[in-house]
């Protein structure tokens, strides 16, 4: 089984970035471990702060993967391209979220992406990606 994890914008921060919300561990740590724990699963990450390359990868996967985990930061509030490119790939996407997007903004509680999704995983801390990982097994 091979899944795919894609962290969007701003995520390149973890463990730095707003510890109060977002934790202080670092997503390269914290991906080390889940591959360690899931080592039958073929993990792989990719990270951007570009829109546009997280729909090359979705692209470059979503036909041959099994399943797709997204954390597309805040382009899951404002990217219909990023929406289109999970509607037009075979692979199912899960989407996650660190925080609890519903107990933030009022704008954070809407998904451009989750209609096109299998499902949506928020608010709890990186557990939120070995939710999603867990629910292609």
């Amino acid at each position: 089984m091979k899944i795919q994890i894609i962290n969007g914008p701003n995520l390149n921060l973890l463990g730095k970035r707003e510890p109060g919300i977002y934790g202080s561990e670092g997503f390269e740590t914290f991906f080390e471990a889940l591959k360690n724990k899931y080592a039958t699963i073929q993990l792989h990450y990719f990270q951007s702060n570009v829109e546009g390359e997280i729909i090359n990868k979705l692209h470059e996967v979503g036909f041959s993967f099994d399943g797709v985990v997204i954390n597309a930061g805040a382009y899951t509030h404002t990217s219909i391209a990023i929406a289109d490119a999970i509607a037009a790939i075979k692979t199912p996407v899960i989407e996650v979220h660190i925080s609890n997007v519903y107990a933030r903004e009022d704008y954070r509680h809407h998904s451009m992406m989750a209609k096109n999704c299998k499902g949506i995983i928020t608010g709890f801390g990186l557990q939120s990606y070995e939710l999603g990982v867990m629910s292609f097994l």
